[in-house]
């Protein structure tokens, strides 16, 4: 990666868990990305932010070819942030100053600082948009859940998730609310809008898309998509082009694939 966080990643670039000592903002100023952490996975599309505060271990993915723009926030300037990692919308203020600070030109460290502070209010300003999945500690819910990654548009009944799984459908809602903090259905709707972003960002259809992960027709996809994402599929893909303004190539270590 260039010295100030910025170049192109290629399609399922991986860098495995690693904590950092410093706050840390990644962006795709084209393509998308996700960031794993052991409170659950944050998917970042076109116009979407990441946010890993300092300590905390993560790894991130590539879905298509990306504008990766990765931004350090010291630690002594993170106590404005939210302390958990999450994922923010990405404002025309928020976008520019990633870019400055990620970008070729060069700045004194005071301008740097204040530049970051310009970000980090920003960031307060945004709203945290809901792309969490998170990941279940029960050994049962995860039997389930690992049904529903290996498939995600397998549209089993939560009552047949349970008898694979050993255990009871009532069980399995509560579960789901009491270890997940959300729905079953809350739950696969968001880990099939992960999957259609990954799909979209390589290409796929919006039709061919919603099929693929479970919806039985694209009108009812494109609903909860854009629910989800706060753009439908077609703008979404639209928007896939991002400002791709680095030009720089990280190296591409062959192990993380």
């Amino acid at each position: 990666m260039t010295p100030r966080g910025a170049g192109w990643l290629p399609r399922g670039y991986h860098l495995e868990s690693h904590s950092h000592p410093d706050g840390q903002l990644v962006y795709a100023a084209a393509g998308a990305f996700a960031t794993t952490t052991g409170y659950g996975t944050w998917v970042a599309p076109a116009n979407r932010v990441t946010w890993t505060p300092p300590g905390f271990e993560h790894s991130h993915r590539f879905y298509g070819r990306t504008d990766a723009r990765i931004l350090a926030v010291p630690s002594d300037e993170c106590g404005a942030l939210v302390g958990h990692p999450c994922v923010f919308a990405v404002s025309p203020l928020l976008r520019e100053g990633i870019l400055a600070l990620t970008g070729q030109k060069a700045r004194s460290a005071d301008a740097e600082r204040r530049l970051r502070a310009v970000v980090i209010d920003e960031l307060g300003e945004v709203p945290e948009r809901p792309l969490h999945l998170p990941e279940p500690g029960d050994d049962r819910l995860r039997a389930v859940t690992d049904l529903l990654h290996a498939d995600p548009g397998r549209n089993t009944t939560l009552a047949e998730l349970g008898r694979a799984a050993g255990t009871s459908e009532r069980t399995l809602s509560r579960l789901f609310r009491a270890n997940l903090g959300m729905s079953f259905h809350r739950w696969r709707t968001i880990l099939r809008i992960h999957h259609a972003l990954f799909q979209l960002t390589d290409g796929g259809s919006v039709t061919d898309t919603a099929i693929a992960c479970g919806w039985s027709n694209p009108s009812t996809f494109i609903e909860a998509f854009t629910a989800v994402v706060g753009q439908t599929p077609g703008r979404y893909q639209a928007d896939l082009g991002g400002f791709p303004l680095s030009t720089a190539r990280l190296p591409v270590d062959s192990n993380r694939r």
